[in-house]
């Protein structure tokens, strides 16, 4: 196995040898605009990528619908064990134990390849489905919790290398658009069943049902792990650090506490949070990350404003709705179901054309996201209609699903191949902890200058901040391509 080289005009060497047929570079005539894809439709489905492809988005649907349907059954399930007082505790254990599973499988993966992770993570997310769900008490339940937060953190950046080794260049944007849309279905109908499932049988089949589609998910990815367990990165240059994993995953817990409660102590204690997840993310980003400067950590800032910008406004587009709009809670959450089709279609068509220039796709995201984020700020006015957030979660998630993919791309086109676990580490940490410091600062603003039930000023001026939060990773992002060319 050779280092991936740095220009995309080079064959992927992790096909090099590979029993899978490669397909055309994006680059090639054959993929020029204006010509056809070869067998693009069927690239995912093909005999030798099928099971990999199945097993991939099974996986990914089952975490994506135990996380968005926790939240519909968590009021039962903290009622019903007595836990009312701890009722953040299953999202924050969550948050934590994924955070340090993140850093965790990413050395696996520089190590040993993705094998242990893509098995191990399967299995402890299961333990965690089993453990939650037979809980007899709150403490077994943020155990369980823990447990499925490791499993999902495990497997995101398995999955992640995996797809560096099974699809080549020009097949990636393909899956990665398939994997936008394996969340379309839990997020349009997961608080639903989840819901439905309860009320009908008990919250504790949220967890219980899962168990033998995570088996069915798990058997399918048997084969191609098969196929890559010899495989062996090149000696590493460098790893994240586990203990500044942990002081991130406290600190942002801390965060997210404080944004909830405020108070004196509450503020100290995010403060602390925050200098804590700052000393962390030193060992856990790439170099340039925070500074400005291009390259991988160029990348990993791109992903992590995106992240960050949109989830400030889908925390906070249903509280607008019902605060400034009056809106019942199924009409304020439909525009969340907007934005996950609208992501999805997005991603749908830069798959579609994987020719297109990833840099551009990525700067027109930023744009469309800062545009989305703007309307969502008038739905915030009282003379703006309500219908404007139907349209901002169709401008803001379109941009999502043409520059999310796009990033990854990029990521694995240009990242050594004895860092692509800790690249993806640390997108996807980069992911968690800006969300996580967006959605708390929205807490802080609600909090300072307004309330639940009337929210306006506090949400125009967390637009007005995402806004610019936008146009800057836009800008960074050209400044990025620019500096990379010179």
């Amino acid at each position: 196995m050779t280092t991936t080289a740095p220009e995309p005009q080079s064959p992927d060497p992790a096909h090099q040898g590979s029993p899978h047929p490669p397909s055309p570079h994006p680059d090639s005539p054959e993929l020029r605009p204006g010509r056809t894809r070869p067998r693009r439709r069927s690239v995912l489905w093909s005999p030798e990528r099928r099971t990999t492809t199945a097993g991939v988005l099974l996986l990914v649907t089952l975490m994506a619908f135990e996380n968005l349907g926790v939240a519909t059954a968590m009021p039962t399930m903290v009622a019903d064990l007595d836990g009312g007082t701890l009722y953040s505790w299953p999202f924050t254990t969550f948050l934590v134990a994924s955070v340090v599973a993140t850093v965790l499988s990413g050395r696996v993966c520089d190590r040993r390849g993705p094998v242990p992770s893509l098995l191990g993570g399967p299995v402890v997310f299961l333990v965690g489905l089993l453990a939650a769900g037979f809980a007899p008490n709150m403490a077994v339940l943020l155990a369980g919790r823990f447990l499925q937060g490791l499993g999902t953190g495990t497997v995101l950046v398995a999955t992640s290398l995996l797809i560096a080794l099974v699809f080549t260049d020009a097949e990636r944007p393909v899956i990665y658009a398939a994997n936008a849309a394996a969340w379309v279905l839990p997020a349009v109908i997961g608080p639903s069943v989840a819901g439905l499932v309860t009320d009908t049988v008990g919250w504790r089949w949220v967890f219980h049902g899962l168990v033998p589609l995570v088996l069915v998910g798990l058997a399918l990815l048997v084969p191609v792990v098969r196929s890559v367990a010899g495989y062996r990165p090149p000696p590493r240059s460098r790893a994240a650090s586990v203990p500044a994993a942990v002081a991130a995953a406290v600190g942002v817990a801390a965060l997210t506490w404080a944004s909830q409660h405020p108070s004196g102590f509450a503020l100290a204690y995010g403060a602390a949070g925050l200098a804590a997840v700052g000393l962390a993310l030193r060992r856990l980003l790439p170099a340039g990350t925070v500074t400005g400067r291009g390259g991988l950590g160029g990348l990993v800032r791109s992903r992590a404003l995106l992240a960050g910008t949109f989830a400030g406004m889908e925390a906070f587009l249903p509280l607008t709705m019902t605060g400034v709009h009056g809106y019942g809670p199924a009409l304020a959450g439909l525009p969340l179901t907007v934005t996950a089709l609208s992501w999805s279609l997005g991603s749908a068509l830069q798959g579609r054309f994987p020719h297109w220039d990833r840099d551009r796709l990525v700067r027109a995201g930023f744009a469309l996201v800062g545009a989305g984020v703007a309307m969502f700020g008038c739905v915030a006015l009282p003379g703006c209609p309500g219908w404007v957030a139907f349209a901002a979660a169709i401008v803001g998630g379109a941009g999502m699903g043409m520059a999310y993919p796009s990033v990854q791309v990029l990521m694995l086109r240009r990242a050594d191949e004895s860092e692509r676990g800790f690249a993806s580490s640390a997108m996807q940490l980069g992911d968690w902890v800006t969300s996580a410091l967006v959605i708390g600062f929205g807490g802080v603003l609600l909090g300072a200058l307004g309330s639940a039930a009337a929210p306006g000023t506090p949400i125009v001026v967390l637009a007005a901040s995402l806004t610019v939060l936008a146009a800057v990773g836009g800008a960074l992002a050209g400044a990025r391509r620019e500096g990379e060319r010179s």
